[in-house]
Parts: C-alpha cells; sequence; structure tokens
C-alpha cells in the first residue's frame, strides 16, 4: 500500500465534537493518508459513534471506510456520564447524524487494525483518541502486530505536568477511566507509544473568537465547528472559566503530524485498573514494563494556529485536474 511518503493512519475514534474536529485536521494535512476509521464506543454508544463517523465521511466525500468496533470496555460496564459534555449525540445534541445509515456490516474494528497492520508492516500509525478497547483486543487477538506498527498516538491520561491528574475524575481523564484495563494493556505492550494527555492538550485552546471567525472563513468544515461546539463552549465557561474549548483530540493528530510541536518524557507508563483509583494514570517504578512517552510540554499557540489553517484549506477552491 503506497503512501508517497506520508503516514498511513488508521484512526480509531468515539466521535465527539474534538474528535469530528481531529478528523477534520487530518484529513487537511498533506503529510497524512487516512487508512480507515475505526470507532469505539465513549462520547456515545457504538451505533452513536459508528453513525457520526460515517456522517462526517459522507458530509466531506472523504472517502474513508469505517470499521464499527467494541461497544464496551474489557471488563464491566460501559460507563454513560451524567454530564454530556458532546451532547445527547456525541455531535453537539444538533441530530446532524439522526436518520443516517450506520455503516455497512464488515469485520471488527480490531480485525481491520490486525489486518492492516499485518500487511504493511513498518508503516501503519495509529491514532486513538478514544477508550482503547479496539487497539487491546487487536493486541489479544494478534499480539505480533506490536512490533510491526510504526507508531501509536494516544490521547489519554495525564501525568501530573502542571498538576493535572483527570477531567471525568479528579484522578482519571476520561478515555483510560471508560476502559482502564483496555489502557493498561496498551501501554504495557511492546510497540511505540506516545501519550498525549491532559498535561498538554489543556494548553490547546481554541478561543470564542477563533472559532467565530472559523465559521465565517472556514467554508462547511468551518460552520460545522462552530455549530458543534456551543454546548461544548459553554461547558468550558461554566466549569473551567475558559472563552473557548479545549481541542484534546486535535492535540493527539498534531502530536502525530507535527511532533516536534511538542517535548516528550520517557517512561514506563501505567494504569490502575480497579476500586476508587480506576483510571489513573501513572510513571510506572516498574523495569519490566516497556518505556513509552508521555507530552509534558506544547507550543500550544503554533498547534492552534496550525489547526485554524488546515481548516481553512478544506474550504479553499481546490485547483482543477482539467487540462
Amino acid at each position: 500500500m503506497a503512501t508517497d511518503g506520508r503516514k498511513l493512519v488508521i484512526l480509531d475514534t468515539d466521535p465527539g465534537i474534538d474528535d469530528a474536529m481531529a478528523l477534520l485536521y487530518l484529513s487537511a494535512s498533506p503529510g497524512v493518508r487516512l487508512d480507515s476509521i475505526t470507532t469505539v464506543f465513549g462520547n456515545g454508544d457504538i451505533d452513536t459513534t459508528s453513525r457520526n463517523a460515517a456522517y462526517l465521511v459522507e458530509r466531506f466525500a472523504l472517502g474513508l471506510r469505517v470499521y464499527p468496533g467494541a461497544a464496551g470496555p474489557l471488563a464491566g460496564e460501559r460507563h454513560i456520564p451524567a454530564l454530556k459534555v458532546h451532547g445527547e449525540d456525541g455531535l453537539g445534541g444538533h441530530g446532524l447524524a439522526d436518520g443516517f445509515p450506520p455503516p455497512p456490516p464488515t469485520v471488527p474494528a480490531w480485525e481491520h487494525i490486525a489486518r492492516t497492520i499485518l500487511a504493511n508492516p513498518g508503516k501503519v500509525s495509529l491514532l486513538a483518541i478514544g477508550p482503547l478497547t479496539n487497539l487491546a483486543l487487536a493486541l489479544r487477538h494478534r499480539p505480533e502486530i506490536a512490533s510491526l506498527t510504526r507508531e501509536v498516538v494516544i490521547m489519554g491520561g495525564a501525568f501530573g505536568t502542571q498538576g493535572r491528574r483527570g477531567n471525568i475524575r479528579p484522578h482519571a481523564e476520561a478515555n483510560f477511566y471508560y476502559d482502564p484495563l483496555a489502557a493498561k494493556e496498551v501501554l504495557a505492550a511492546g510497540w511505540p507509544v506516545t501519550v498525549v494527555g491532559l498535561d498538554v492538550s489543556t494548553d490547546c485552546i481554541l478561543s470564542s473568537a477563533q472559532a467565530k471567525a472559523l465559521a465565517a472563513i472556514g467554508g462547511d468544515a468551518g460552520a460545522l465547528l462552530w455549530q458543534i461546539s456551543r454546548g461544548y463552549a459553554e461547558i468550558y465557561r461554566q466549569f473551567d472559566g475558559i472563552d473557548g474549548f479545549c481541542i484534546h483530540d486535535v492535540a493527539a493528530a498534531a502530536c502525530l503530524v507535527s511532533p516536534h510541536l511538542f517535548s516528550l518524557c520517557g517512561a514506563a507508563l501505567d494504569v490502575a485498573t480497579g476500586g476508587d483509583d480506576a483510571g489513573r494514570s501513572f510513571v510506572a517504578d516498574d523495569d519490566r514494563r516497556h518505556q513509552q512517552h508521555y507530552c509534558d510540554g506544547v507550543a500550544a499557540g503554533q498547534l492552534v494556529t496550525d489547526f485554524i489553517a488546515a481548516i481553512e484549506r478544506l474550504a479553499a477552491p481546490q485547483p482543477s485536474s482539467a487540462g
């Protein structure tokens, strides 16, 4: 599978407002070739997140296959938060994907991930911006993929940079909290992992003024992002005093596209899986664990500028292929 020097990326996602932003950012990034989308529960149930992904692919003519995946965590019941940060439908509560046909039946997400890596050894980058259940299942079924994957970039966790530890719980970030066992297994695998956690993603804020400007000049993508983010921005205003909102998943996508924007810390990373501590990510004092990296710094202003430029590129007229 030729990539012309671009990174060949499978996006594992649970759309999701900032998931939609990350997808559009990736689609406008010249260094990326999106292979496909795999979906997981998280910001909605699996039917909702899969339908949202299919809707975004169709609306923006992305030409990608969507592979629905895990409907719940490896162990226990799916956590359903009382506060629907992404709205009841995952896309701001506007019903945009209501009635949209779900993706056609196909192989499960974990199987697609494993098959694609095995068919393209050393070439596939995984970008996981939801719970890590699909990646953990792929490892359980085909553990050899760990040595054949180019890189894994994860939006999840928090390791205490600037005192940041969690959002859905004081000690836990949502993606890791929703399936802590999956997060533990993915971090323990011997593949090259970079975790983009709340340590840095909290610094990546799209201001209200910037979002409004994108609505005016960003074409259909800018208009969509403004529409779906209104309730999202209000929650950030109420709970965090932010005039705008964090673009957590865009930060993870940017780490894959422009890793020079980040500083990294190498460490053995782990996740607590039980009791009141479930979902807590931490640096493990354990020489037996594979060393990974988490981000402890980001050029947030440049990242936001690059995101805005990517959305503007989507709105720009495409050159004609006619001679």
